[in-house]
């Protein structure tokens, strides 16, 4: 079933509420993979009824990022859902989320903003104000959808961090479930901006978890300090790689480690073909 509006929406949770079933959303922007279609199929797994949520989020992207050429595919997302046995592919429009002017001023708007220390660092260092659009849509959802479960992938592991975070401090009721990391058989990361990439530059996008699995071997072996794990990381990139960052941060806290240990996750962001990638790897 897909349905545009929030009314709607909230009419056939209504019904479901009234039979005692249990509600799943997964939030996704589209252009939907087999990476969302694993969270898709733990929602259905685990729930009477599943919501896909597909809008790509306005407030999110920062001045100067792919908002205007970011893949939307609504129609194979549609087709990809039904399949899958969700039951609403909720499709709002900008409008629809936001009402007239969002785009235009801040003061059209009333955002969730996250702690600052979750968000002045790794992505939200060079992406300013882009996890104050992520929790103001990702609560703006589970208000209008009110789910039992949330399922969100580790890939997107800060911004996995910062929304539990929110779910507590806001006392959402609410659980959100983390998913594993999908990678292609090569130990690429799935992405929607994967599209981006020539076959060429997925190959040397490749470095990215090549070297994350290479720290995670060395640090298997006894190696842990940082630094150390570090300087065997850069031996994987060349100049077809620009390194954002590659830090070492507590899956939790996300404070940063000078010591490796199983609560430790290797971040990266690189740019390959002027296209921004992440990926990460816990150590236990």
């Amino acid at each position: 079933m897909l349905l545009h509006s929030i009314i709607e929406v909230r009419e056939q949770i209504k019904e479901w509420k009234k039979q005692g079933l249990t509600i799943g959303l997964v939030p996704t922007m589209g252009a939907l993979h087999n990476g969302h279609k694993s969270l898709i199929e733990k929602s259905v797994e685990k729930c009477d009824k599943t919501v896909v949520s597909v809008f790509v989020n306005p407030i999110q992207f920062c001045p100067g990022e792919d908002l205007d050429k970011y893949p939307r595919t609504l129609d194979a997302d549609n087709e990809l859902c039904d399949k899958a046995g969700v039951d609403i592919v909720f499709a709002p429009t900008p409008k629809e989320m936001y009402g007239e002017g969002h785009i235009l001023s801040n003061d059209f708007l009333t955002y969730v903003v996250p702690p600052y220390f979750y968000t002045d660092k790794l992505c939200g260092k060079s992406r300013v104000g882009h996890f104050d659009g992520v929790c103001t849509v990702v609560n703006k959802l589970f208000n209008i959808v009110q789910p039992d479960y949330a399922f969100f992938g580790k890939k997107d592991m800060q911004q996995l961090i910062i929304l539990k975070k929110m779910v507590n401090d806001l006392n959402i009721p609410l659980e959100i479930i983390p998913c594993p990391i999908v990678r292609e058989d090569n130990g690429l990361a799935l992405s929607s901006r994967n599209k981006y990439l020539t076959e060429k530059g997925k190959e040397n996008a490749l470095a990215l978890s090549k070297l994350l699995f290479n720290i995670k071997v060395c640090y298997n072996k006894g190696i842990t300090d940082t630094s150390a794990l570090s300087e065997t990381a850069y031996s994987f990139l060349n100049e077809n790689h620009s390194l954002e960052y590659l830090e070492f941060r507590d899956k939790d806290t996300l404070e940063e480690k000078k010591i490796a240990d199983n609560n430790t996750v290797v971040f990266i962001a690189a740019r390959v073909e002027n296209v921004r990638l992440i990926d990460n790897i816990e150590l236990n």
